[in-house]
This record gives structure tokens, C-alpha cells and sequence, in this order.
């Protein structure tokens, strides 16, 4: 069988181009069936795709967009790889091919892995440098803004006047976590 495995690192790609691309370019190639979450690349502990490594068996075939889905670091892609193949899972990749055991195909796997962890490099430094010119503005602020107090005072007060929670997030476009705590802040007081 045929397994796709997508992925994408933050909730803005869950739709649009992100997880939707991904999905129609490995069901187009072939896959029969597609594994998808978000996740960030930063780490090898990704519960779809370990609990998809772990059912793959002989014959299978693994299936992903690009390398860095799969893995970013040279030597942690390098091991699931070679763990795969070792099992007779083949490994494709849409945008390298077939990558197979033979000493070409091992060379192109660790090149690729190279350049994929190079570019998770990059654009790691890329954003902390981006942070510390920011850092330098006027009236920079590390995180996120506050929401408007007046949205949590709204929504306290529909709570207070019987309303569900539901009604009170849907009401003031406030998550249910920013109202419980908005509501728990005045009962404390």
C-alpha cells in the first residue's frame, strides 16, 4: 500500500495551500491513502507519523511532498530512512523520486538531507534576526497583542447574565481558554 504523509508546521497552513496542496499532489502521484497533521518540523516526535512508521511493513510505500516533511536534520532523516528501507518500505519523495539503497541512492539521500537541514538553519536565522531589528523599533512588543478588555468585560458579563459559554465566545469571537480565565480573573478579585 501506498502511504502520503503530510504535514505542515503552524495552523495558517492548514488550509489553502498548505495540508490541501500537499494532499492532491500525493493522491495525483498515486498514494492510496494520505496522513496528515500539524506539526512542527523542528522535532522527530510527530504522533501521526510515528504511529504511521510503526505500521508501515514490507511492500509499503512511504510517500511525501518534499524531504523536509519527513525529516530537516541530515542524521534523523537519514535514520528513518534507512530504518525503512531496512524493513523493505520504499521511500519516495514527489520532488526527488524513488530513494533506494544502492550507493547512489544513498548519496543523494544524505545530500538532500544536508541541504534540507541547511534551510531549516536558514530560516531559523532568519527569523531571529528579523526579531532583533524589531527589537530596535519603537514600541516593539514580544508575543501577542492583549486582546481588548472590553471584549472579555463583555463576554464576563453575558456569563453573569446566564448565557452559555458557547453563546459568549461566539458573541465576543473569544476562544472558551480567554473567557474562562477572563471570568475566573473577576471572580478572583
Amino acid at each position: 500500500m501506498i502511504y502520503g504523509y503530510a504535514r505542515v508546521s503552524t495552523k495558517k497552513q492548514l488550509e489553502g495551500n498548505g495540508l490541501e496542496v500537499q494532499e492532491k499532489e500525493l493522491l495525483a502521484a498515486g498514494a492510496d491513502k494520505v496522513v496528515k497533521e500539524q506539526y512542527t518540523g523542528t522535532t522527530m516526535q510527530r504522533p501521526k507519523l510515528d504511529e504511521l512508521l510503526e505500521q508501515l511493513t514490507a511492500g509499503d510505500t512511504l510517500m511525501a511532498a518534499k524531504l523536509d516533511r519527513i525529516a530537516r536534520t541530515a542524521s534523523e532523516g537519514a535514520e528513518v530512512i534507512r530504518s525503512l528501507q531496512e524493513r523493505g518500505v520504499a521511500v519516495h519523495i514527489l520532488n526527488i523520486g524513488v530513494l533506494d539503497t544502492s550507493t547512489t541512492g544513498r548519496l543523494m539521500m544524505n545530500v538532500l538531507l544536508a541541504f534540507a537541514e541547511f534551510e531549516r538553519d536558514m530560516i531559523v536565522e532568519r527569523t531571529q534576526a528579523g526579531r532583533e531589528i524589531a527589537r530596535t523599533h519603537a514600541g516593539y512588543r514580544e508575543g501577542r497583542r492583549p486582546l481588548p478588555q472590553a471584549r472579555k468585560d463583555a463576554a464576563v458579563a453575558m456569563i453573569r447574565n446566564g448565557h452559555s459559554y458557547k453563546e459568549a465566545c461566539d458573541a465576543t469571537g473569544l476562544s472558551r481558554s480567554t473567557v474562562l480565565r477572563a471570568v475566573q480573573a473577576v471572580r478572583a478579585k
